[in-house]
């Protein structure tokens, strides 16, 4: 009751700087919001080959995506919903003035904004799939009051336009987000483009093999469990570190990526066969170098499946999962790797090499239809023709003197 009562008033305030500040003339600028920040990274990085007008990057605490590389005269990057009033001040103005507004994720003030009519708001997402339910179909949707749901609904209501790399993304999105064929954009994923870069990808490689020697020589294990809500106070790796050296440490090294709220609780006995990698900031460098994933829930395996390498699911507390946050679909029967329960499991599967490189090929058609390496650039000239379209629009609908 109390969260609520502070998010109400958090809108409230939101609600009325934003209608004042959209008093000032509108710009041809495109603001992105960035909560994870990748697809953002592409697209806005991609918008400055073209004279589209100016560029601004609202970023979370949270986001660990680094925009340096793309400030200059036309791109400024603030904080985002920060105690800095004064960025917090200029991230509503750019939201009430700007033509174009990309976000990558849910975000509450949109319930308590009324953009002007030839504004253009689309959604990127941060992942190219989804196992885990979100949006309307999360069953803890239940659990939330009538104010809750009904601002959940006015944020997804503010998406002119969702981004999809696939007909099984869009299927997904008009349930989650209430929304209509008309709102899916198929223009592929923006971050998939990396995996088309593959000039880039050698010197990624050797940049990642400088940095950690280690992983010369050796076959590469990523693993990257999903954080489970509740588990922050009581967190203890699954993965049994000692087997896996015990029987993998001639031949293979591990990156550990875990979830920015618990890496600090890892100590790591094994740094000559584990490498922490919790604070890398580019997941898919580290792809590029792992020739087997383990993971479980987590949206890396719709990406990963475009290298055409293993993958593993280590589902140890599928039930109880399950349950909890709910799948789109029969989750075991639509894996494009074999799914274990114990970490002897783990061993063997990669000591016999058992698996299907077909059924991960299929996967990644599946899901990756429409991202062939060129979703940026496809993105921007839709949004912009659709934008140019909009605004002659309008001006036919008013009087003319």
């Amino acid at each position: 009751m109390v969260r609520e009562i502070a998010i109400s008033v958090y809108l409230v305030i939101f609600r009325i700087m934003f209608s004042m500040l959209k008093l000032f003339p509108q710009r041809d600028k495109t603001t992105f919001v960035a909560s994870f920040g990748d697809n953002v990274h592409y697209v806005a990085k991609e918008l400055q080959k073209y004279n589209y007008g100016q560029l601004v990057i609202l970023q979370e605490s949270n986001c660990r995506t680094d925009f340096t590389e793309l400030s200059n005269n036309n791109t400024v990057i603030l904080d985002f919903e920060t105690f800095n009033l004064v960025h917090f001040i200029k991230g509503i103005y750019h939201l009430a003035t700007s033509k174009v507004v990309f976000v990558d994720n849910y975000f509450g003030f949109l319930s308590a904004v009324d953009f002007k009519e030839n504004v253009t708001c689309v959604q990127l997402w941060h992942a190219a799939g989804a196992i885990k339910q979100f949006g309307l179909k999360d069953p803890s949707i239940h659990s939330r009051s009538d104010l809750a749901v009904k601002r959940f609904k006015k944020v997804y209501q503010r998406f002119h336009y969702v981004v999809v790399g696939s007909e099984k993304m869009a299927s997904i999105f008009r349930k989650s987000f209430g929304l209509g064929n008309e709102n899916i954009l198929r223009t592929g994923v923006p971050r998939t483009d990396f995996f088309f870069e593959t000039e880039k990808h050698k010197l990624i490689i050797q940049g990642l093999e400088q940095q950690y020697p280690i992983l010369k020589n050796k076959k590469v294990l990523l693993y990257a469990p999903t954080f489970r809500d509740g588990k922050l106070n009581s967190f203890e790796l699954a993965l049994n570190l000692e087997k896996l050296y015990q029987e993998l440490k001639s031949e293979y090294v591990i990156l550990l990526r875990l979830h920015p709220a618990i890496k600090s609780r890892f100590n790591n006995a094994y740094s000559d066969f584990v490498i922490d990698v919790s604070s890398y900031e580019k997941l898919h460098d580290l792809l590029l170098v792992t020739d087997y994933v383990i993971t479980d829930y987590s949206s890396i395996p719709f990406e990963f499946s475009l290298l055409g390498k293993p993958m593993i699911f280590f589902t140890y507390d599928l039930e109880d999962y399950k349950s909890l946050r709910g799948f789109y679909a029969d989750y075991e029967a639509n894996l494009p790797g074999p799914m274990v329960k114990t970490t002897e499991e783990i061993i063997r599967l990669i000591q016999n090499n058992d698996f299907d490189l077909d059924l991960i090929e299929e996967f990644a058609s599946q899901w990756n239809e429409y991202s062939q390496g060129h979703s940026s650039e496809t993105l921007i000239k839709t949004i912009y023709q659709k934008q140019v379209q909009l605004d002659e629009a309008i001006k036919r609908k008013r009087p003319s003197y």
